[in-house]
């Protein structure tokens, strides 16, 4: 790439975040090679450098400027509290992290937690969110596994990530109460110069391109006529519907898009109004 301006981003090189991360800059039209067992990669179509680092690491090197932006989970991000710029929720890496009990155990809040024995990996959340609740505690920090800690009497009760809830389920403990709701990020170092701020924006726009098309499906279906306008109210689309004649006299076909959260009530009152034929095809991208 010679001399020109690079934008450097942090994401993780094996974990949870990863394949996603890997998976969005594809998406996004940056080609990476050979991004297995590497650290670090530079695109040959973008002007951007990967680094593969460790999660907990990546705040950090934002902050120091090592890398200008990067990928990280809200949760690592909270925990290091790095002075960062939080510029995109990136949607994948959803979790929360959680206060869990035993099962056999009822949970009466965190006032229930005065004198509890609480081990997690993420201290510093575990005593702000205590101390913001008048709560004294004692906590273990510790690495990997922390679900096992109760079962060996280690602590009374773990705060740890929570996905599914089948780890608690397994290992005999229940969910009781969240702390804080977590997704994958897109953070940047604060006073990045204009020529990587362009660049960086270029990058959110096939971001949000991406995601947006990800949250909404192209709709074809046959209309008759005379039910049209009604149809038609019930669709809304970018702006107006695309509407063709059909070979069938009294027929139309009606193109739009719907957004994901709302398609099914949607489709299912086209169809009430006599819509027949509803296609409905995924979108790769969506520029607006």
């Amino acid at each position: 790439m010679g001399n020109e301006t690079v934008l450097r981003i942090a994401i993780q090189k094996s974990g949870r975040l990863y394949e996603d991360s890997v998976q969005l800059l594809k998406e996004c039209g940056i080609e990476l090679r050979n991004v297995k067992d590497r650290l670090r990669t530079v695109s040959e179509n973008f002007p951007i450098e990967v680094f593969f680092l460790r999660d907990d690491d990546i705040p950090e090197y934002v902050e120091d400027g090592v890398a200008d932006i990067g990928v990280v989970g809200q949760n690592v991000l909270a925990e290091k509290n790095r002075k960062v710029d939080t510029v995109e929720a990136l949607g994948f890496g959803k979790c929360r992290l959680s206060i869990a009990v035993p099962k056999t155990e009822e949970y009466k809040g965190v006032a229930s937690l005065e004198g509890k024995r609480i081990a997690t990996s993420y201290p510093h959340l575990v005593k702000s969110f205590l101390a913001e609740h008048k709560v004294t505690a004692i906590i273990h920090e510790i690495s990997g596994s922390v679900e096992i800690a109760p079962g060996i009497g280690l602590s009374d009760v773990i705060v740890d990530l929570v996905s599914s809830g089948g780890t608690l389920f397994m290992n005999g403990l229940k969910e009781a109460e969240i702390i804080l709701a977590s997704q994958a990020v897109l953070v940047a170092r604060k006073n990045l110069d204009e020529e990587k701020i362009a660049i960086l924006d270029k990058l959110l726009f096939r971001i949000r391109a991406v995601k947006k098309a990800k949250k909404s499906k192209y709709v074809l279906m046959n209309a008759p006529n005379d039910q049209l306008e009604n149809i038609i109210s019930l669709l809304p689309g970018m702006r107006s519907p695309t509407i063709l004649p059909l070979a069938n006299e009294g027929w139309s076909s009606v193109h739009s898009v719907l957004s994901e959260d709302k398609f099914w009530e949607i489709i299912e009152k086209l169809k009430a109004a006599g819509a027949e034929g509803i296609l409905v095809v995924p979108i790769e991208k969506m520029i607006l």
